[in-house]
């Protein structure tokens, strides 16, 4: 059954169909043919209706809807600012102010896609015009933007979790080290390209200018306060900071900066509509099918046909790393996590690992995958924002896909980049 289920779906993809369909098709034949029939179909919908029903899943569409607002308003350019103004005259400062404020976007918006968008408008053109290479300016941004996935809140964690039934708020706090460690390999390497191609740098802000720039973000920087403080304060569930957030994006964008009509709330609200509805099928689809490929122990069945059973910790953690990454490469995130979760879930199980830091590393190479040819959604998500061709937004990524990979393997090293801060934040 697993040969014809996976036939179905590289079929399907190939014929370019929405990954929904796919997903939906292979998930409705395995319950056929498991069930020889569509007399309990009743079971097929009340598994996906329990894919959908866990409470934290409601943090999806308040995270969506926030960074919808704030991408649309003043935060990104006030976060821009305020990191432009302390490191911009450095060599290097206005790759590595990329860099950062892909970072503190993320810790705001939680979508490596809004974060292209929101950092990459306005960041571009400055680079091209400071001297840097477009295929170096395009590469940084795509790739730098995957720290949005590890930096809280994020999207992908809030999936895993729900699929694992790990929890949120451990995953959250764990994505802080990693997305720390890939910003500072990033800086490490703007500062050497910097150097290596004779960049010049940006005047020095004066200290005027930097106090302004602070003040002008102090608003948007509360927004990882509430999200990783109120959490790690037990204030509230990451669930409830997703509401909270909403909130005070509504109050920052609408009432405080202004930078948004009342108009536009509808549009706002019909965009977020739209993507929560995407997502939302893939979980209860992705949900059925995991059902469906536990149930016939087709997990099992695989991990013992490729030797992942009988590996230690380490070897089952570079097999999550390899199958997530090259996954990644070629179909959306969530359906990745949704699908290949369950099957590397008996290993994880039988070698006792650490579920939150199998979670981080999970969603490191989703992130990875995300920017990787041939088919990495920031891809294209680039390629429609900044209007350049394929090979062109591609060509500078090697190196920053040899950053991400080896940061993925100091994690697996060395796994207390990871737990450290759940350990501290989360210690009896």
């Amino acid at each position: 059954m697993a040969t014809i289920l996976m036939i179905i779906m590289i079929g399907l993809l190939l014929l370019g169909f929405p990954m929904m369909i796919p997903l939906t098709t292979a998930a409705v034949v395995g319950f056929v043919m498991m069930f020889d029939g569509f007399g309990q179909m009743s079971t097929f919908i009340q598994q996906m209706m329990s894919g959908i029903r866990p409470a934290s899943l409601i943090a999806v569409p308040m995270f969506i809807l926030a960074a919808d607002i704030m991408t649309r308003g003043h935060s990104a350019d006030r976060l821009i600012n305020m990191v432009m103004a302390f490191i911009g005259h450095i060599k290097g400062g206005l790759a590595i102010s990329t860099a950062t404020s892909c970072t503190l976007f993320g810790a705001v918006s939680g979508s490596t896609q809004a974060t292209v968008v929101a950092v990459g408008s306005p960041l571009r053109p400055k680079m091209l015009k400071a001297g840097y290479s477009d295929s170096f300016t395009l590469a940084l941004i795509i790739n730098a933007s995957d720290i949005a996935f590890l930096i809280p809140p994020s999207i992908g964690m809030i999936i895993y979790g729900v699929i694992s039934g790990t929890s949120i708020a451990e995953l959250f706090i764990a994505g802080i080290g990693p997305g720390l460690l890939i910003l500072a390999m990033f800086s490490l390497y703007c500062l050497y390209y910097a150097h290596k191609n004779q960049v010049p740098t940006e005047p020095r802000a004066s200290w005027k200018l930097r106090a302004r720039s602070v003040r002008d973000a102090l608003w948007p920087l509360f927004f990882p306060v509430i999200v990783v403080g109120g959490i790690y304060g037990g204030i509230f569930s990451p669930t409830e900071a997703a509401a909270v957030c909403v909130l005070y994006a509504f109050l920052l964008e609408f009432l405080i900066f202004r930078s948004l009509k009342f108009s536009e709330i509808y549009r706002i609200a019909k965009s977020t509509g739209l993507i929560t509805a995407v997502v939302f099928i893939l979980v209860a689809v992705g949900n059925s099918f995991s059902w469906i490929i536990s149930f016939a122990q087709i997990p099992q069945t695989i991990l013992d046909a490729v030797g992942v059973s009988q590996a230690g910790p380490v070897g089952v953690l570079i097999a999550i790393c390899v199958a997530f990454f090259i996954a990644c490469m070629f179909v959306d995130p969530i359906v990745v996590i949704l699908v290949l979760t369950p099957i590397f879930a008996p290993a994880i199980q039988a070698t006792g690992l650490d579920p939150v830091l199998v979670g981080v590393l999970i969603t490191l190479q989703v992130a990875i995958g995300s920017a990787t040819p041939p088919f990495g959604c920031d891809i294209f998500t680039a390629i429609a924002i900044f209007r350049r061709p394929y090979m062109e937004v591609i060509r500078g990524t090697p190196p920053f896909i040899f950053i991400l990979i080896t940061a993925a393997g100091l994690i697996i090293a060395f796994p207390q980049i990871a737990l450290f801060l759940r350990d501290t934040a989360f210690a009896d």
